[in-house]
């Protein structure tokens, strides 16, 4: 713990911190506090101190004058944190305002990255019970993180609740003071390691595992599938271990341990294994990039398609917005809409289009041409939720977070009329309705009606407009082959020739590119 820059050791946080020269009489913003000096002064000194603190990740402690900790935090950037609370404009709420009143010194410990502050702030709130901590969580529950070690395939959850008999057996990390931060940093390390965060029990050996169906993180390598019998229990375990030595080691340290293992493979000719913990390191070095970046590009844009343009917001904010809204206990990771598109009932089609963390997914589009109807939308609606969800219905394969028809009332009874007749049913499935933007949900007749930008919506109206863009063009494509057959690909191979041909010409970027 250090109250320096330099380093230097610093007092245990519940022993006194020490006084002595006020902060007129020194110009160290480090220099002890004085017992005459003004609030406004000490805040100033205070604030003063934060400023000169490193540019690093790292874990601060308020303290009052006895030296007892009144408040723990983490920041990514320790500085532009910290002196956020000794501004004068800062409004910190009403349950922590008040410690700016008592407050007179801190302390801080600097971090590898946001990874290592989380768990470091962890460990510290679970060991000293800062007050001003307790009064935040109220009448909650801090979140825990378990590893399901007895499962052959152990699992990594987020719980309120570490005592469920379920957990038996489990290692148990935290409390967190941060829901929120420690869902962001297990999505990062799940990158890493790839476990599963699914609630299956998934048995080592049985024949079931063969046939089904991964969710959508195996497709995106966030997961190494263990449910479809992708990854052996022994190769599975070894990435476990890994997970847990990194939760409870330095980066670097960690880092020098996987480097001389992925040598030692190497040497022994284990090549498989050796690209496992190469990838894994490179994962590793790039963790604090995506942590400063925040799920942003390399050009520091947000990775967004460009057919999804009306959600300009960040899509994650989106998705854990619409959580809230929906009061889901767990995140909202993946999603999918579904749309139906006719003209006067002739070449009726549906679309399905999927979203992953608010982002557009595209191995995860499909296109159904409606076979039962021609001009019904609601038996349409029932067919495609039949062929869709056929296998997720039967056990084969898992729903994602949440479903969303659109459509009003009746598109989304029509849905749940299908879903009545599949053994397993999905955890959510919403609609949303054109004109006044509203959520109708299965367990309530009353719509949920949000403002124009809440970023819940927005997120809603992004994915229900790529599904219905989805569908359109699907549409389009079946309408002209039906009027002009054979004729109609070939004028679309002319269309795109001659736009080549003049981009050459005019030097012009091809359609959907940036200029250079």
């Amino acid at each position: 713990m250090n109250s320096r820059p330099t380093g230097e050791p610093v007092p245990d946080p519940d022993r006194a911190s020490g006084s002595g020269g006020g902060a007129n009489a020194s110009s160290d913003p480090f220099a002890p506090p004085s017992r005459d000096e003004t609030r406004d002064e000490r805040l100033g000194r205070l604030l003063r101190k934060a400023r000169a603190l490193p540019d690093v990740p790292g874990v601060y402690l308020m303290k009052d004058a006895g030296g007892s900790v009144l408040y723990i935090g983490k920041a990514s950037v320790l500085p532009n944190r910290v002196a956020s609370y000794f501004i004068p404009s800062a409004d910190l709420g009403f349950r922590k305002q008040p410690m700016l009143d008592v407050v007179v010194d801190f302390d801080f410990i600097p971090c590898e990255g946001e990874w290592e502050a989380l768990l470091m702030e962890a460990r510290l709130v679970k060991d000293i019970h800062p007050p001003f901590n307790d009064r935040l969580q109220d009448d909650k529950t801090f979140p825990y993180l378990a590893v399901t070690m007895r499962d052959d395939f152990p699992g990594v959850y987020i719980t309120r609740n570490p005592g469920d008999e379920r957990y038996r057996g489990a290692r148990i990390y935290g409390p967190f003071v941060s829901v929120g931060s420690l869902r962001h940093a297990m999505q990062l390390l799940q990158r890493v390691f790839k476990y599963r965060t699914c609630e299956l029990e998934i048995v080592d050996g049985d024949s079931k595992n063969r046939t089904f169906r991964p969710c959508l993180l195996a497709a995106i390598n966030q997961c190494t599938a263990p449910c479809a019998a992708r990854i052996g229990k022994d190769e599975y375990r070894a990435d476990i271990d890994r997970f847990l030595r990194f939760l409870g080691s330095k980066r670097s340290a960690m880092l020098r341990e996987m480097r001389e293992e992925m040598e030692s493979a190497s040497k022994t000719l284990e090549f498989e294994r050796a690209a496992v913990l190469r990838d894994q390191i490179k994962a590793i070095e790039r963790l604090d990039e995506r942590e400063t970046r925040g799920g942003r590009d390399d050009d520091g844009e947000f990775d967004w398609q460009p057919e999804a343009t009306g959600f300009v917001q960040d899509p994650a904010a989106g998705a854990r917005s619409l959580a809230r809204v929906l009061g889901a206990d767990a995140p909202i990771r993946c999603m999918e809409a579904i749309d139906i598109a006719h003209l006067r009932g002739g070449e009726t089609v549906a679309s399905k289009v999927c979203f992953i963390d608010g982002k557009p997914f595209k191995e995860g589009y499909r296109r159904y041409k409606i076979t039962s109807v021609t001009n019904d939308d609601y038996r349409a609606m029932r067919e495609v939720v039949s062929r869709r969800y056929r296998e997720a219905g039967e056990g084969d394969e898992l729903y994602p977070d949440l479903i969303l028809i659109d459509g009003g009332l009746g598109q989304l009874a029509a849905a749940m009329e299908a879903f009545a007749q599949l053994r397993v049913q999905p955890p959510r499935v919403i609609s949303l309705a054109k004109k006044e933007e509203l959520i109708y949900t299965t367990s309530s007749q009353d719509p949920i009606r949000l403002g124009r930008e809440h970023l819940g919506l927005r997120l809603c109206q992004a994915i229900r407009d790529e599904a219905h863009r989805f569908a359109q063009h699907y549409h389009h494509l079946l309408r002209e082959k039906s009027l002009l057959g054979e004729t109609a690909r070939n004028v679309r191979k002319q269309r795109a020739i001659k736009r080549l041909e003049e981009e050459r010409e005019t030097g012009a970027p091809p359609a959907g590119e940036p200029s250079p």
